[in-house]
C-alpha cells in the first residue's frame, strides 16, 4: 500500500518591502495635506454614507463579524483626537467608524505603503477622503501636526494608532510610539484613547470588541508638567511625548486586555476565509505576533 504524501507546508508571505523603497517606486512620498490637496471636510457626502452603509452591509451581513462597542457616552462632539490600540488588522479603522457616529468625520493618520496597494484604491480613497496617509521614509512630523490642526479646526475627528503597525502581540498593547504625543501637545486638542481587541485575524463571524474611554489632556497625562509648551523639536518636548506615552498605555493595556477573552473563539471553531480576509485590505508579509 502506498504511503500518504506528506501534507503541503504553507509558505509564509513575502517580507514586507520598505516603505521608503515603495515611495521612491512612485517617484516621492506626499503626505497629509499635500497629498490631499484640500480641507480635511467633517460632513459626510452622500457617497461616504452610501459606501459606509455598504462597507457595514458586507462586514455584519455578509462575513457576520460581530463588533461589541461600549463608552460612546465619553465621545465629544467633535475637534479631537482619537487614539486607539491595539492595531492588529485592516479592520481596525472600520471598528473606530463603528463606534463613531457619521460625522463629524474621522481623518486616519495610517499608513500609505498598506493602502495604496493600486493606483485606481489610490485614488478612490483620495476622492472619498479620511485618511491623510504617512510613508514613514524619514519625513518630519510637521506635516501631521498640520494635518491634525486642519482636522481638528474644522470640527473633524482625527484618528492615531500609536503603535504605527499591524504586527504585534494579539490581547495586548505593543510599543506605542511617540508622534501621536507631539501632535496632542502642538495642537492642545482632546485626546480620547481607545480600546481595540480581536482583529489580528478575521474570518466569518469573527467576534471583536471596542471601548472608547473618556477624554484626557496632555495635563491629565503628565500631571507633573507644568503646562508650559516646549520649544517644538527640543528635547523637552519628546521628554515630555515619552511621558505621555507611557501614561496612555498604562490607560489602554488593561482595557484591551479585558475585551480580548470575549472576542476569542474556541480552537476548534471552523474559520471560514481566514487567510483571505486577514489580508484582504493589506500588503501581504510577515508579521510579528509573539
Amino acid at each position: 500500500m502506498a504511503e500518504a504524501p506528506p501534507p503541503a507546508r504553507r509558505r509564509p508571505p513575502p517580507a514586507r518591502l520598505a516603505p521608503q523603497a515603495l515611495a521612491d517606486a512612485r517617484g516621492g512620498a506626499r503626505e497629509g495635506l499635500a497629498w490631499l490637496g484640500r480641507v480635511p471636510e467633517s460632513r459626510a457626502s452622500l457617497l461616504v454614507r452610501t459606501l459606509r452603509l455598504f462597507a457595514r452591509f458586507v462586514c455584519f451581513g455578509l462575513l457576520r463579524f460581530q463588533v461589541r462597542t461600549s463608552g460612546q457616552e465619553h465621545i465629544p462632539k467633535g475637534g479631537y483626537l482619537l487614539v486607539a490600540a491595539a492595531h492588529r488588522g485592516w479592520m481596525d479603522p472600520f471598528v473606530v467608524m463603528h463606534a463613531l457616529p457619521v460625522e463629524p468625520r474621522a481623518w486616519f493618520l495610517g499608513s500609505a505603503p498598506s493602502t495604496f496597494t493600486s493606483r485606481s484604491r489610490e485614488r478612490l480613497v483620495h476622492r472619498l477622503g479620511g485618511l491623510l496617509p504617512v510613508w514613514r521614509g524619514g519625513v518630519k512630523i510637521d506635516q501631521h501636526v498640520e494635518s491634525a490642526r486642519a482636522v481638528v479646526g474644522n470640527g473633524g475627528v482625527f484618528v492615531q494608532m500609536p503603535e504605527g503597525t499591524v504586527s504585534g502581540p494579539a490581547g495586548t498593547t505593543g510599543p506605542f510610539r511617540i508622534g501621536w504625543a507631539v501632535i496632542a501637545l502642538r495642537t492642545g486638542a482632546p485626546i480620547v484613547p481607545m480600546a481595540i481587541a480581536g482583529t489580528e485575524e478575521l474570518y466569518v463571524g469573527r467576534r471583536m470588541a471596542s471601548r472608547v474611554l473618556p477624554a484626557r489632556t496632555t495635563r491629565d497625562l503628565a500631571p507633573d508638567w507644568d503646562g508650559s509648551v516646549p520649544e517644538a523639536g527640543s528635547k523637552e518636548e519628546l521628554e515630555l511625548a515619552r511621558r505621555m506615552t507611557a501614561a496612555l498605555d498604562a490607560v489602554l493595556r488593561p482595557v484591551v486586555e479585558e475585551l480580548y477573552p470575549s472576542t476569542v473563539d474556541p480552537p476548534g471553531r471552523r474559520r471560514w476565509l481566514r487567510d483571505r480576509l486577514t489580508w484582504l485590505l493589506l500588503r501581504p508579509g510577515r508579521l510579528d505576533r509573539s
